[in-house]
């Protein structure tokens, strides 16, 4: 028996990295999982990886930024799985410049991965959950409990050179955080965030030659940080460490379970101490 069993979750970005342990992690406690990446190729492998430890999965790839994709993730659980319990809004990616430098499009695809697709996976799924919790009053059963976790970050919190677009995205996730947690309260959905510090990832791990990049729709973005800028910022952290994704996923997975219920509108800092 897992803590999760019976619900349905989506998570964004859940192809690698944080995202990735996120899925894997719900689905080991028993919820059924709908996985989603920019490529179908890393969806596939996480899917794969929960049915290979019993669980059950769906791939759902796609641009969570692009016209029309809230409402096919939404659909994905009902069609697959019959429900929607569990929110996850995790895909994202950095693009960074100090705000002379900053371009209007550098800005609008940051707030459009990070803020703006939250919000339309969010207004999605309403509908769905409005209908679940009027059913189960109509039955004359007990409305379960659901759950949003929304991922923030510690620049979000205390803001970052070069970051301007990252930080206010970040910060508005606050802000949608705790407007959808006093509008959904009456169907028993408590909404909060988890924003991170310096975790493991591809986007964060030091790189010896400094020139890491990633593929965002064609545009080569710059990612990580050469290594002794990883090590002053480890040094900062009252742990003495990054942290790894697995235990990021732990503090969403904290936002998840029956023991948080009565846990609605708050922002948890996972970072090892580090606040920002």
């Amino acid at each position: 028996m897992g803590t999760l069993d019976g619900k349905v979750a989506i998570v964004s970005g859940s192809g690698r990295g944080i995202g990735r342990e996120i899925a894997l992690k719900l689905a080991s406690e028993g919820a059924a999982v709908v996985v989603n990446d920019l490529d179908a190729g890393p969806a596939e492998e996480t899917v794969a990886a929960i049915e290979a430890a019993g669980g059950k999965g769906v791939e759902c790839a796609g641009n969570v930024a692009a016209d029309g994709f809230a409402d096919r993730f939404v659909q994905t659980a009902v069609d697959s799985f019959g429900g929607l319990d569990i929110i996850v809004n995790n895909a994202g990616y950095t693009w960074d410049s100090v705000i002379q430098r900053m371009t209007d499009e550098q800005w609008n695809a940051i707030l459009d991965v990070h803020l703006t697709a939250p919000f339309r996976i969010l207004r999605a799924a309403q509908p769905v959950i409005a209908a679940l919790t009027k059913r189960a009053k109509e039955a004359g059963e007990p409305v379960p409990c659901r759950k949003v976790v929304n991922i923030s970050s510690v620049v979000g919190t205390g803001g970052n050179v070069g970051q301007a677009n990252y930080s206010a995205a970040k910060a508005g996730i606050t802000g949608l955080t705790k407007t959808i947690a006093k509008e959904w309260g009456r169907y028993n959905v408590t909404v909060n965030t988890v924003a991170f510090g310096l975790i493991k990832t591809r986007l964060t791990e030091a790189s010896a030659t400094g020139d890491s990049t990633i593929d965002i729709e064609g545009r080569k973005l710059r990612v990580g940080a050469d290594p002794n800028q990883f090590s002053a910022m480890e040094q900062m952290i009252p742990l003495g460490r990054a942290g790894t994704p697995i235990e990021a996923a732990g503090a969403v997975y904290l936002l998840c379970i029956p023991e948080s219920n009565f846990i609605s509108g708050q922002t948890l800092i996972c970072g090892g101490g580090f606040t920002n």
